[in-house]
């Protein structure tokens, strides 16, 4: 960390045995040479501690002010005979005495040792320790080259006299304790296991989780650079924000795992993206740099994982430290997928001196918040094993979280079991939970296709700035054909000039190195949408999943650029694909914002979709699934458990000739009522079937009612069982009316404003029979507020 050194930041190296960082003032930054100083201090402080007590006493009396009588303004004892410099090996060290003059002020060295006489073993060895890092910052002060670090170094060097003149313990004070931002780096670490790889099978998520441990190793064992150094090399960034970073991580994070009498937190616990992004980009340059060097020292094993998936790893968490709107940075993310993934990182952080042995911070998915291991100078390769017993002092990892269950909480454990059982291939078989069966999700070919790198997806466009780059000319090339031949009644000229309008661009679908499909679209950051131009997928790759998977790329892209809305014209032979996506004709941007902006197509129908920022499109479909299968999977355990055989009734060889029904154990779980419950459910069901009734006949006779008489021809609507997944009329309502099918009144309002829905959804605004439907729908719910069967 000093800066004379010559290094702007320092990493321990890919493969050297030892990743701790470098002791303060020590002038490095290899782990080989912060091991051995750290171990030194140690070794002292063990000596010391195994002193006499006299010696001890002379120790802390250099640290004490003078207490005899008289207002001695003496603050330390000083001996009579300080040791030879350097300290010869043949000389028996000097026995200490009390009684001992003080050079200074003359008084013994028990008059400055008096506050001490009572104070026990285990108190007086933690003033010792505190002695030992006074000395080591005083050393740190004089050897240190950079102004900003000499000065935390002289601040903690005064806390720490303080602390044993008042016997005290240190607290660093500060205006803001730790952690300093939240969501922290190994939230934020997390949150981006989650969000990005929780659909992998368990084999290919636990090495993501193994290289998760290994990069926030690295980040609670880097060496931040100095601000002096920062400057010169990035005058443009925050320096201030940087400098109070640096302060806190100084106090925090780097000098307590040498001075262990101040409290320790590991980096990534209590600091935030803010810090993540100011080392991130030389960090990650850094560290594929040493790989690359080091690759041939690596193990077989480890260099698949180092040099193939850590830097695809890197590159991913890159793009969402530096997007403006990544949700793994939100504190509410994910709250959704809550029941089908497990935490992957430790508990919260909480203060703790080094001897206490804490390890690095554990990404474990089998480990819900246990405690870490004992720390072990590891390397980067091969993340701290999990390892030690819990102390019996120690709380258990769940017991806050148990006081504040709520009632009707799942327990973890269950659905810790629940998630090893579906997540399991031995216990997932038969062809209903098959991957790939009729059942799996549209884009699961698809999403697999892209994981073994069969398909890629690009955004790319046209641009007059930078010079022609011919991939990118060959793909919007290959883009336009595909265009051309999927979009017949489309001129070519026109999608000529708008794939290559450097204005628009497009998601394009690369299997084997050529254009298979794409979506071409132009963004409207100004009026928060973006319109879709062309979507389509060459004819013989269709079917596959490739439409659907292509559309939640363009939605995750949208997100990560703070566009929340789409918009499109969609044909007749394309509303059915849009409705599948998300889309619908209820139009959520207001018509002010994309009027004159959106291009108008004769005989399309304006769609529009509206995006949900939480929501990771291109997952969402195994999130489901595994949510699916989860409550299948505790229906089925509930099932079990009430599925009782109750004993026989012995009352009866007692001589008891009645009991009344429902004391028989049982019975009511059955879903048997009394008479008299039973007789007002009747009561209900014929005042509610009487009034369904009168009502569908003064609908029957509304002079609006005439569309909806009976059900649609399909002659007279080409596609319209297509659009309407559930139809309904009134003749079907008049003939459930005499089966007695509305049991509640619930049931009668869901099919009559169905009707309506129907009508909307499949007829534009300006038809008659919309506009039938609106006032039809405002004379029923007059008629039932008349009533009293719902609110005026």
């Amino acid at each position: 960390m000093s800066g004379s050194a010559g290094i702007q930041q320092g990493s321990p190296a890919i493969g050297a045995a030892g990743s701790a960082p470098a002791a303060p003032g020590a002038g490095g930054t290899e782990g080989s040479g912060a091991t051995v100083g750290s171990a030194r201090i140690a070794v002292k402080k063990a000596q010391l501690r195994s002193s006499p007590r006299p010696k001890k006493l002379e120790k802390l009396g250099v640290y004490s002010s003078c207490k005899a009588e008289g207002a001695c303004k003496c603050n330390s004892w000083k001996s009579q005979n300080p040791p030879p410099t350097p300290p010869r090996t043949d000389q028996q060290p000097n026995t200490v005495n009390l009684q001992d003059p003080c050079r200074s002020c003359s008084h013994t060295l028990g008059d400055h040792v008096t506050h001490l006489e009572n104070v026990s073993e285990e108190e007086m060895n933690r003033l010792l320790g505190i002695a030992l890092d006074v000395e080591y910052l005083n050393t740190c002060v004089h050897k240190e080259e950079d102004a900003d670090t000499k000065q935390v170094y002289f601040s903690l060097f005064k806390l720490l006299r303080k602390c044993i003149l008042q016997m005290g313990k240190p607290v660093v004070e500060a205006q803001e304790s730790p952690p300093f931002e939240k969501p922290s780096i190994e939230q934020g670490v997390n949150n981006f296991v989650q969000y990005k790889f929780s659909h992998l099978p368990s084999k290919e998520r636990q090495t993501i989780v193994e290289l998760a441990k290994m990069f926030l190793n690295q980040i609670n064992y880097w060496q931040l650079e100095t601000p002096s150094q920062r400057r010169r090399r990035a005058p443009a960034d925050d320096a201030a924000g940087y400098k109070v970073n640096y302060t806190r991580w100084l106090c925090y994070c780097n000098v307590p795992q040498f001075c262990d009498s101040l409290p320790r937190y590991e980096t990534t616990q209590i600091f935030g993206r803010t810090l993540l992004r100011s080392v991130f980009t030389v960090m990650r340059k850094q560290l594929l740099e040493q790989a690359r060097q080091e690759k041939d020292k690596l193990p077989p094993e480890k260099r698949t994982l180092i040099l193939t998936h850590f830097p695809k790893f890197l590159s991913m968490l890159e793009e969402e430290v530096y997007s403006h709107s990544s949700p793994i940075w939100s504190k509410t993310h994910l709250t959704f997928t809550s029941l089908c993934i497990m935490t992957v990182i430790s508990a919260p952080p909480v203060a703790r001196p080094l001897y206490y042995n804490t390890s690095p911070v554990s990404v474990d998915p089998s480990s819900c918040g246990s405690v870490s291991p004992a720390r072990k100078t590891a390397s980067v390769l091969e993340p701290s094993p999990g390892g030690q017993k819990r102390k019996p002092s120690e709380p258990l990892p769940h017991e806050e979280t148990k006081k504040l269950r709520i009632v009707g909480d799942i327990p973890m454990e269950l659905i810790n079991e629940v998630m090893a059982t579906i997540t399991d291939p031995a216990s997932m078989l038969g062809p209903e939970t098959s991957l790939l069966s009729a059942h799996s999700a549209r884009d699961e070919a698809a999403r697999l296709e892209e994981r073994r790198g069969v398909i890629e997806f690009h955004v790319i466009g046209n641009s007059l700035n930078q010079k022609p780059n011919k991939r990118i000319l060959m793909w919007l090339v290959g883009l336009q054909n595909v265009f051309s031949h999927q979009l017949p009644r489309m001129p070519k000229e026109y999608i000529t000039r708008l794939v290559f309008d450097p204005k628009h661009k497009t998601l394009s679908l690369i299997k084997d190195g050529r254009v298979i499909g794409g979506i071409c679209f132009r963004m409207f950051p100004s009026q928060s949408f973006t319109e879709i131009v062309f979507c389509a997928v060459t004819s013989n790759e269709q079917v596959k999943g490739y439409g659907t998977h292509l559309m939640n790329h363009l939605k995750e892209y949208h997100i990560k650029h703070d566009i929340l809305n789409f918009l499109t014209y969609a044909d007749e032979y394309a509303i059915g694909y849009f409705k599948k996506q998300g889309f619908s004709k209820d139009i959520k941007v207001p018509k002010a914002k994309y009027l004159g902006y959106i291009k108008d197509y004769e005989g399309a129908t304006l769609m529009g979709c509206e995006l949900n920022p939480s929501i990771p499109y291109t997952e969402f479909s195994v999130i489901i699934k595994k949510q699916k299968e989860i409550i299948k999977k505790l229906i089925e355990r509930k099932q079990a458990q009430i599925r009782k055989v109750y004993p026989g009734l012995s009352c009866f060889k007692e001589g008891v000739r009645q009991i009344p029904i429902e004391s028989i154990p049982g019975i009511r779980e059955t879903g048997w009522k009394p008479v008299g419950e039973g007789y007002a459910h009747t009561r209900m069901h014929t005042r509610t079937h009487s009034l369904s009734n009168a009502h569908t006949h003064q609908l029957v006779s509304h002079q609006n009612a005439w569309p909806f008489m009976e059900p649609v021809k399909k002659t007279e609507a080409p596609g319209y069982y297509q659009v309407i997944r559930f139809p309904m009329d009134l003749k079907t309502m008049s003939e459930r009316l005499k089966s007695r099918y509305y049991t509640t009144r619930k049931l009668f309002m869901a099919d009559m404003q169905r009707i309506f829905t129907n009508c909307r959804e499949y007829n534009p605004p300006e038809s008659e029979y919309y506009k039938c439907a609106n006032l039809l729908e405002k004379f029923f719910y007059t008629k039932i507020k008349e009533a009293g069967l719902i609110e005026k």
